[in-house]
């Protein structure tokens, strides 16, 4: 059910290990810092990761309402859908593509999401019958594609920007990934991947470089133990960063629906 959902954005990326699931959850959790209603949809189903990032217990189950909806499990006050709400750790889905485009069609108009500024989905990695299938069942907003600076990692996320410029999806901007280590021994601060990837990229696309996040330890294991680096304590940098990147986020809602935006409440 998504009559009353104003927004759906799409976080995506041309390949996997880039730090998508991980922007989708803090840009999530960001959004709902600066005053919207948010939902995240994980529409990975071969890797569903948001329930564990966000501390879902594995065995939480969504409540299913009048035997025909799925209520979100929420979750940091973010109303939340999974794959992983509805199989174990231990069950892969060994499905073709079209059972995991309808499994995803499920997740995404089953789920009475009720009132929301924005619902975020995590777009698994890739070009194929998932992201076609989401840009066909819904009115995708726009899309923002994660990157690292690698020149592998531009080229696939390029092929993501294409495939959303012919569905005539917006791209509201890129977020860059891994943009410098900075050494926990001495404070040296290098780019080890390469350096002005996102920044080029978006130039090319005439997009946005919404943010860009180090590599930094702190939110691989934040993420690992359910803490989202938006939560976390003693990290305010990096939850800045994603707050900013919310920000933006918003800003370019508003220029792809003609200055119409959800207002930014600071909390």
């Amino acid at each position: 059910m998504l009559d009353k959902v104003k927004y759906i954005v799409a976080i995506a990326s041309g390949k996997g290990g880039v730090g998508k699931s991980t922007t989708a959850v803090n840009t999530a959790l960001a959004l709902q810092a600066i005053g919207q209603r948010v939902g995240l949809l994980d529409a990975d189903i071969y890797g569903p990761s948001i329930a564990m990032m966000l501390g879902v217990p594995e065995d939480q189950r969504p409540e299913v309402v009048e035997q025909k909806f799925f209520k979100p499990v929420m979750a940091h006050g973010l109303a939340t859908m999974s794959m992983a709400y509805l199989a174990t750790e231990q069950t892969p889905m060994v499905w073709r593509g079209p059972m995991a485009a309808g499994a995803l069609q499920q997740l995404l108009q089953q789920t009475d999401w009720g009132e929301l500024d924005i619902l975020v989905v995590d777009m698994p990695p890739g070009t194929g019958d998932i992201q076609l299938t989401l840009a066909q069942q819904a009115q995708i907003a726009g899309a923002v594609i994660v990157t690292t600076p690698q020149d592998i990692a531009l080229l696939d996320a390029k092929k993501g920007i294409e495939m959303f410029l012919k569905v005539k999806i917006p791209v509201l901007g890129i977020v860059e990934n891994m943009a410098t280590h900075i050494c926990t021994e001495c404070g040296h601060e290098e780019s080890i991947f390469g350096d002005g990837g996102g920044a080029e990229i978006a130039q090319t696309y005439r997009t946005k470089l919404l943010g860009s996040l180090p590599l930094d330890r702190s939110i691989r294991e934040q993420g690992d133990v359910g803490d989202p680096s938006m939560l976390a304590a003693g990290r305010a940098e990096i939850a800045d960063s994603y707050r900013q990147i919310g920000e933006a986020v918003i800003a370019a809602l508003a220029e792809t629906d003609g200055g119409q935006s959800p207002e930014i409440v600071f909390q």
